[in-house]
C-alpha cells in the first residue's frame, strides 16, 4: 500500500486483537479509510466491510480492496491489461510539467510514463472493475518511485533513490468476498448507511490535512490539472476544502456530532496522543454510548518526524521533538 501518515500497519495485530475480543460480528463499517489498511485485514479475517473516505484515491482504493469480490474478475483481462499498459510510451504533458519538472516530486521520465498511462486509462479503460484496477496499480507504482519521506508537504532537495527505478505496473491484491465503498462526509455515511456490528472510527486528529499530505494523488486519480500554489504545488482546493477534523476549535463538536451519528453494537475508536483531543476527551464523548475500554500502543513517529524538519531549500531547522507516540484504541458497546 502507499506510504502513508496515518498508516496503521504496524498496529494491525492490535486492532484485529481488539475486534476479535468483542465478540461474534459480522458487518463493519470503516469511516475514514484512507489506504484501506485496516479494511483490507477486517475482510481477509471474514468481515463485511464498507469503506469510506472523502478521498478519490481511497475510493478507488476501496473498489478493488473492499467492494470487489476476487472470485468475479477475469484474471486474464486483468493481466492482459496490465501488461498493455505497461508498455505505453512516456508522454508528458501538464502532470509531469507541474509535479517533475516545477516541483520534484518524480523523475520527469516516471512523471512522463504515469501521465501517458492515465490518460490512457482515461480515454480508453471506462468499465468496471478493470478501470479501478488499473488506477490503483498505477497509483500504488507511482507511489514506489516519489522522492518525498511519505507526505506531499514538500518533496526532498536530492532525489530518493527509489525515484530512479522504472515505473512498473503490478496486479494489486484482490480478495474473496463482497464489501462496499463510499466517498462522502464521515457523519452523514454513517447516517446512512444504517445499523452494523462494529463502527471503525479512525479520523484526522491535528493541523495536518490528508488532502494536502496526498495533493498528489487526489490529481493523479482525479486527472483534473487543477489550479496550484506555493512550492509543493498543491491543488487549490487544498485552501478551500477544510474539514473540522484539522481544526483544534471545532473537532470536538465534529467528534460528537459522529459519534451521536453511529448506529453500531460497538463503536472502536484509534486516536493518537499528537491529536487536538486528548484522551480523557475521548472518553467522555464515548461514554455518552456506553462503558469505555482503552488500550495503549507506544510506537514509532512516522519517518518525516525522524528525518526531520526542512526548509524550502532543503536545509534542516529546528529540532525533533519526540520520537516516539502512543496510539489509543477506545472500544465501546453501545
Amino acid at each position: 500500500m502507499i506510504k502513508y501518515i496515518g498508516s496503521k500497519r504496524k498496529l494491525l495485530p492490535a486492532i484485529a486483537s481488539v475486534v476479535d475480543s468483542l465478540g461474534p460480528l459480522q458487518s463493519v463499517l470503516d469511516l475514514f479509510a484512507g489506504t484501506t489498511r485496516v479494511g483490507r485485514m477486517l475482510k481477509k479475517r471474514g468481515y463485511l466491510v464498507h469503506s469510506n473516505d472523502t478521498a478519490a484515491w481511497s475510493e478507488v482504493l476501496g473498489r478493488v480492496a473492499i467492494a470487489l469480490d476476487r472470485r468475479e474478475v477475469d484474471d486474464k483481462s486483468v493481466s492482459d491489461l496490465i501488461e498493455d499498459l505497461q508498455s505505453t510510451p512516456p508522454q508528458g504533458g501538464w502532470f509531469t510539467k507541474e509535479y517533475c519538472s516545477k516541483a520534484r516530486y518524480i523523475q520527469p521520465f516516471n512523471g512522463a510514463k504515469i501521465e501517458a498511462i492515465r490518460t490512457r486509462i482515461e480515454e480508453e479503460v471506462t468499465e468496471e472493475p478493470l478501470r479501478s484496477i488499473a488506477l490503483t496499480s498505477l497509483l500504488l507504482a507511482a507511489d514506489k518511485v516519489d522522492s518525498t519521506t511519505g507526505v506531499q508537504m514538500a518533496y526532498l532537495k536530492s532525489w530518493a533513490a527509489r525515484s530512479y527505478r522504472p515505473l512498473l505496473l503490478e496486479i494489486p491484491e484482490m480478495l474473496d468476498g463482497p464489501g462496499s465503498v463510499s466517498s462522502v462526509d464521515a457523519a452523514q455515511c454513517a447516517r446512512d448507511h444504517g445499523p452494523v456490528d462494529l463502527v471503525y472510527v479512525d479520523p484526522p486528529y491535528n493541523q495536518h490535512s490528508y488532502l494536502g499530505n496526498y495533493h498528489l494523488w487526489e490529481t493523479l486519480l482525479k486527472f483534473d490539472d487543477p489550479e496550484t500554489y506555493g512550492v509543493a504545488c498543491k491543488r487549490i482546493d487544498c485552501k478551500i476544502r477544510k474539514s473540522p477534523w484539522n481544526s483544534k476549535r471545532l473537532i470536538h463538536g465534529a467528534f460528537q456530532d459522529l459519534v451521536e451519528a453511529i448506529d453500531a453494537r460497538w463503536i472502536l475508536v484509534s486516536f493518537n496522543n499528537e491529536g487536538f483531543l486528548p484522551a480523557e476527551d475521548v472518553e467522555e464523548v464515548l461514554s455518552t454510548r456506553g462503558e469505555v475500554t482503552r488500550t495503549e500502543i507506544p510506537h514509532d513517529r512516522y519517518v518525516g518526524a525522524r528525518i526531520g524538519i526542512h526548509n524550502p531549500e532543503g536545509e534542516k531547522v529546528g529540532t525533533i521533538s519526540h520520537l516516539k507516540n502512543t496510539e489509543y484504541l477506545f472500544a465501546v458497546k453501545s
